[in-house]
């Protein structure tokens, strides 16, 4: 099956929206200090991972 330009393009968009959501939510969670990460009950070394699946 051959898909067509708007399908491909509307995936390429769908792809880069996911991964600038997910860099904001990293940004964003990293400028929290230590003490706001646990206060959301999150430590430094899972920032990457929790902002991963916030996008599932």
């Amino acid at each position: 099956m051959i898909m067509s330009f708007y399908t491909i393009a509307t995936h390429l968009r769908s792809s880069v929206e996911r991964y600038r959501n997910y860099r904001r939510a990293v940004r964003e969670l990293s400028a929290l200090d230590d003490r706001q990460l646990c206060d959301i009950g999150l430590v430094r070394s899972r920032i990457e991972e929790v902002a991963r699946g916030a996008l599932h």
